[in-house]
């Protein structure tokens, strides 16, 4: 298969949404099913910007504890319940999910109404389930009854979102992150499950429930990741088995379609062992498998040794990178988004 479709998964490190819009439209034309905004400004890094839903909330409290993904990744602040608050108390307002779409989507309503982008192409709206959130910034101790309250919130922010943007210009990302696959790789024990059975169902379960709020009108995309704070993996997959796994089980587990799912692919794997358990992978037809091929630092001819290596177990794929451009150069995305065109040509 030639003239493969092309999926960004989120942050482009540009100035503003308009900006992205028309550099990856112009660059990627009808190669490029869905545009998201880019996360630009202060959500560059992914969910850092949702520190305030804890900071500035009246029930939770700075912990004494800084959260770090790795050793070199910056430390984040962790939040815990105050003695004497019960759960059963704790809400939370806008998260500002449903805020920046529907900013971002005036513009690219206006440039599309303007011909800079094309008629069929979608708006693309990246959100994070509370597992991520939590992970990040609050005490283990709590977070298996704050992951509920907050994918309230969440799925509020969905309904905002859908009830603003027409069906047919929209697509939803859901990213299922580290906090799932670091999991499942290291088969820890954690508040989501004793065994790495357990808490691939309990993850399928929360993750099916998410995506289930968006109505089946609009496209749901899942994009997996192992994390990339400061272009680094919390865990590297020792092969594809465990995000083959988590698909089959949201494709089970899911009452509505899913129209594509995102797996990412090392720099280094261009061995037949990490892609062989794309052979288990049983999605639905209509159903999009993305794979992160693309990596700047080898460029084309790297991308197209890890493209040969995936055609072994599967042919019918889009491509992209393993996560979004956010920690990148700005001056490198112009060549990211090349390598991404040549490499859609190859057969």
């Amino acid at each position: 298969m030639s003239n493969r479709k092309i999926h960004l998964v989120g942050s482009v490190p540009m100035s503003d949404a308009e900006e992205v819009f028309l550099k990856t439209s112009s660059a990627l034309g009808d190669k490029l099913p869905r545009i998201p905004d880019g996360e630009t400004g202060e959500r560059g890094t992914w969910i850092e910007w949702l520190e305030p839903v804890f900071q500035d909330h009246p029930f939770f409290e700075p912990s004494e504890n800084m959260f770090q993904i790795h050793p070199s990744a910056p430390k984040i602040q962790r939040y815990s319940v105050i003695d004497g608050v019960s759960f059963d108390d704790i809400h939370f307002e806008e998260l500002g999910y449903a805020k920046n779409a529907i900013a971002s989507y005036e513009v690219f309503s206006r440039l599309k109404a303007e011909g800079k982008i094309l008629p069929k192409t979608k708006f693309q709206v990246d959100m994070v389930p509370a597992h991520s959130i939590i992970w990040l910034f609050v005490e283990d101790r709590d977070q298996v009854q704050i992951d509920s309250i907050l994918n309230e919130a969440v799925k509020l922010e969905i309904d905002r979102i859908a009830a603003a943007i027409p069906h047919d210009e929209l697509s939803i990302q859901i990213d299922v992150a580290a906090a799932v696959f670091s999991r499942l790789e290291k088969n820890e024990t954690s508040p989501y499950g004793s065994s790495k059975e357990e808490t691939l169902e309990k993850f399928a379960n929360i993750i099916s429930d998410l995506g289930d709020r968006v109505p089946s009108t609009i496209d749901l995309l899942f994009h997996f990741c192992y994390g990339d704070a400061d272009h680094k993996h919390i865990i590297d997959p020792t092969d594809m088995t465990d995000m083959v796994n988590a698909a089959n089980l949201l494709k089970n587990t899911i009452k509505r379609h899913i129209d594509l799912i995102h797996m990412p692919v090392p720099r280094d794997r261009t061995d037949e062992a990490y892609f062989s358990p794309l052979g288990n992978l049983k999605l639905d037809a209509a159903t999009v498998l993305c794979l992160g091929l693309v990596h700047y630092t080898d460029g084309l001819e790297g991308s197209k040794k890890r493209l040969a290596a995936a055609q072994q177990f599967v042919t019918d794929f889009a491509i992209g990178t393993e996560c979004g451009f956010g920690r990148r150069p700005p001056e490198t995305i112009p060549d990211l988004l090349t390598i991404h065109a040549e490499l859609s040509e190859v057969k």
